[in-house]
């Protein structure tokens, strides 16, 4: 009797080794396929967060129930149909202004906060009113980056965002604003 209740025992615990290890499977196929995907960066116009090469995990789903939010790090497609990674400025309805490099919205006498930008942005741009489901967009490499300010349509289509980058997992974790 001993010697079954053994073989029973280890039977048991090979069989929730394997259930263990098809959760973990399938958690990991939906995290990655279902939640997320992963995006390769190309260029310096996210540089210091993201980096030529960084690789990202984007959320899929982020505005499935929202909208993006200023300073969110979203991904998008525009007509050439690669994804272009830059940060959210300005939202819908908004008028946003650059003066002597600052970041205006509204009208404000008060700039935005971007001191997590690597250098002054330079030159004065707009006004530019953003279009109701649309957004206007800069990267946080300022002077070198192709953004809003430099594309022939100035806005990102609600529709044209794929989602929102979560974290950098290569070369170095990092959670992004």
């Amino acid at each position: 009797m001993e010697f079954y209740q053994e073989e029973t025992n280890k039977l048991r615990r090979m069989i929730v080794w394997l259930v263990d290890i098809i959760v973990v499977i399938s958690l990991a196929w939906f995290v990655v396929y279902g939640f997320g995907t992963q995006i390769r960066i190309t260029g310096q116009s996210m540089t210091p967060e993201l980096r030529s090469e960084d690789v990202v995990l984007m959320n899929r789903l982020s505005y499935d129930l929202g909208s993006p939010k200023r300073f969110d790090v979203v991904v998008f497609e525009r007509d050439d149909k690669k994804p272009n990674v830059k940060r959210v400025i300005g939202l819908p309805g908004e008028v946003v202004e650059i003066k002597d490099g600052k970041v205006y919205i509204d009208g404000s006498p008060t700039p935005l906060d971007d001191s997590f930008i690597p250098e002054k942005m330079i030159g004065s741009y707009g006004p530019y009113t953003v279009p109701e489901n649309c957004y206007f967009m800069l990267g946080d490499n300022r002077n070198d980056s192709k953004d809003s300010r430099s594309w022939k349509n100035k806005f990102v289509r609600f529709d044209q965002i794929v989602g929102k980058a979560v974290v950098r997992y290569y070369p170095s974790f990092k959670w992004l604003g």
